[in-house]
């Protein structure tokens, strides 16, 4: 069922909704325990404010990794480095041992995490035979940047429980094809948001009466509703009533 609904700008980052999607929803008593979103929405400042602020699980595919080596697939990317929190150090795919610890510093962007990072040293980078496929910088070692641990959750998104449970979500795409293809959500009916927020709330509750409607019955008998004032009146003088005053069973 549509729980919620809510209707921003196309120039406002899904991210940037999450939080007062669940403010919304734990006013309302309907916080869930985990909630399953796409890569729009996993931002991790955001994962760890709906953890901290209203004890939700955020689950969705993070966004890519930003270094060149994994956009070109080529080279050693950052998930290639082994990361040692405990110690603060971080071992590339040669072996060698960063020099240096720093951080975590604050991003420019509010969507983004803080980012440690690591320094690895000229002496260890220049006569590295794997050089070429580490950095691409003449003179420059290396540095590898990375979230802190409780924000680092890239790692348990590879296991096939996560892979499972997120599976589920496969419910939400087709409610959302639903809406685009079936309602014409990607048009708005009236200018304004306002009106455009009453289109999606109207939409909303339209299909959440057809998804009732298409339910099976329940198996116990419904309770007959009690004769208005009006009705036991009629049933007093003995007056025929219309069939569609009659109550249950009557």
């Amino acid at each position: 069922m549509i729980t919620d609904v809510a209707t921003t700008a196309a120039t406002t980052h899904d991210s940037q909704v999450l939080p007062d999607i669940h403010t919304r929803l734990a006013r309302r008593g309907l916080l869930p325990a985990e909630h399953l979103v796409d890569a729009g929405y996993t931002s991790l400042p955001h994962l760890e404010q709906a953890t901290r602020e209203h004890q939700v699980t955020v689950s969705g595919p993070l966004r890519g990794n930003p270094t060149r080596q994994h956009r070109r697939n080529e080279g050693f990317a950052r998930d290639d480095f082994h990361i040692d929190y405990d110690k603060q150090q971080v071992t590339c795919p040669q072996g060698q041992v960063s020099a240096g610890w720093h951080g975590p510093y604050p991003t420019s962007s509010p969507t983004a995490a803080p980012l440690i990072v690591a320094r690895f040293t000229k002496s260890q980078c220049r006569p590295c035979p794997a050089r070429t496929q580490c950095t691409s910088t003449a003179d420059n070692a290396r540095t590898v940047g990375f979230p802190p641990q409780e924000l680092r959750v890239r790692t348990e998104q590879q296991t096939p429980e996560w892979k499972a449970r997120y599976a589920v979500r496969s419910g939400v795409e087709s409610t959302v094809n639903e809406f685009a293809h079936g309602h014409g959500m990607r048009r708005c009916r009236y200018r304004g948001q306002g009106k455009a927020n009453i289109q999606h709330v109207l939409t909303a509750i339209a299909v959440n009466i057809e998804r009732l409607s298409g339910l099976p019955p329940t198996e116990e008998t419904p309770t007959p509703r009690r004769p208005t004032a009006f009705q036991d009146y009629l049933d007093q003088r003995e007056i025929p009533r219309l069939k569609s005053w009659r109550t249950l069973g009557s």
